[in-house]
């Protein structure tokens, strides 16, 4: 008999499971792969959409490991479709191999909350990036803006965007006026660091310090707002009731502010070394290896899962 101590992996996907030039290394895939083969329901627990998830899922072989129903139905957890927490808690999604897939829970935003955060945003900078996700879409004003020679530096001389963005465009572009009037799964505000730091600092005193929403931080150049409950750690506890798992069986990885609640709600949680100061401080423990250094591969093997 199987007596591995998991039944739930959480991961992170950027910072985590990627490298820092966003690919995967095999070593992980093949450690994730292990780790599903032997029952543990891999849950990918990121702040992107499902669309920008599901090619992860794909090349993690997870369609293939929640289709292997035998193994699964015999041990804790139930066999069903490959499950990813998005939007940082905002959006569950069940992934079907032959479809988009659908929601599982979601937390959207109120439409006057969010427009009151968007006003404020554009408040302290007209120029800021707004991005609105609802499920699965994208809606924008503008998703190719130019801020100017003066923020090269910030920027890389580029565009900023998300890696969503570079494979998915926006759905619909128009007047911010014609999506805020429904509720919002999240918005993001990107910027350069230097221009969104006031911006951040004037959303999260208004509305995020009231309880009003979340504010969260994955990246320099974005934010993002959500509903006030949304969170990793919420969402991934909500999944384990649904699934039968208890907290202590529960596995997970991560490494910015936006996994803090996830990574002290698990049984386990794991920063990775090239973490945040905030992920570190609320992990069970810190692990050796960088997201370079296949963190994934060394965490699943020392604990016994590959």
């Amino acid at each position: 008999m199987d007596e591995r101590r998991y039944d739930i992996l959480a991961l992170d996907i950027d910072g985590t499971l990627l490298t820092s030039g966003k690919s995967l290394r095999e070593r992980d895939v093949l450690a994730v792969r292990a780790a599903a083969a032997r029952g543990v329901r891999v849950v990918l627990a990121t702040a992107r959409p499902p669309r920008s998830t599901r090619p992860i899922v794909e090349a993690l072989g997870l369609f293939e490991a929640s289709a292997t129903s035998a193994a699964v139905r015999a041990e804790r957890v139930e066999a069903g479709p490959a499950v990813t927490i998005n939007y940082n808690g905002a959006l569950t999604w069940g992934h079907a191999e032959s479809r988009r897939g659908a929601p599982m829970e979601h937390l959207p935003l109120d439409p006057e909350t969010q427009q009151k955060a968007v006003r404020a945003a554009r408040q302290v900078d007209p120029r800021v990036m707004v991005w609105i996700e609802i499920l699965d879409k994208w809606y924008t004003d503008n998703a190719t803006p130019d801020f100017g020679v003066e923020h090269a530096h910030e920027t890389e001389g580029m565009l900023i965007g998300t890696e969503t963005s570079k494979a998915h465009p926006p759905d619909f572009i128009g007047p911010l006026a014609a999506f805020l009037h429904v509720p919002a799964t999240k918005v993001m505000f990107l910027g350069p660091p230097s221009r969104l730091r006031p911006v951040f600092a004037e959303v999260e005193s208004r509305f995020a310090k009231r309880g009003l929403l979340a504010c969260k931080v994955s990246d320099a150049h974005l934010f993002s707002v959500c509903h006030a409950s949304a969170d990793k750690g919420l969402a991934l506890r909500s999944l384990a009731h649904r699934l039968g798992v208890p907290r202590e069986r529960v596995l997970a990885m991560g490494d910015a502010p936006n996994d803090v609640g996830m990574l002290r709600w698990a049984g386990k949680g794991v920063a990775v070394a090239n973490a945040w100061d905030e992920a570190k401080a609320a992990a069970s423990e810190v692990a050796p290896e960088t997201n370079d250094e296949c963190a994934v591969a060394g965490v699943l093997g020392r604990e016994g899962l590959v």
